[in-house]
């Protein structure tokens, strides 16, 4: 063969130059592993609710919501149950799965 023929690796090459292989999943290990994932997720959480907490108290006290009992109670039920919004996602990430090893 000199290489001119439609099965070379010239003509294959012209083929193909415009795709890129994708890598085998063994060449790149996950970046994270569950436990590492909770770990940062944990922390993460804790720091979720320290800082909703005082954000909350912070409004709470201001004088245009201590002023109306209906305020202060969609405020309240707001400020309670708002801070699982951000949560959500960041506990679906924390309990992901492993990539299975092959």
């Amino acid at each position: 063969m000199n290489g001119r023929g439609p099965y070379s690796l010239a003509a294959l090459r012209r083929k193909t130059r415009h795709f890129t292989a994708l890598p085998s999943p063994k060449e790149y290990p996950p970046f994270m592993n569950i436990r590492t994932r909770k770990l940062i997720g944990t922390v993460g959480l804790l720091c979720l609710v320290v800082v909703w907490s005082l954000l909350g108290m912070a409004i709470a006290q201001t004088p245009w919501l201590a002023a109306s009992r209906l305020a202060q109670a969609i405020f309240y039920v707001v400020a309670g149950i708002g801070w699982i919004l951000p949560a959500m996602p960041l506990i679906a990430w924390m309990s992901r799965p492993d990539a299975p090893k092959t």
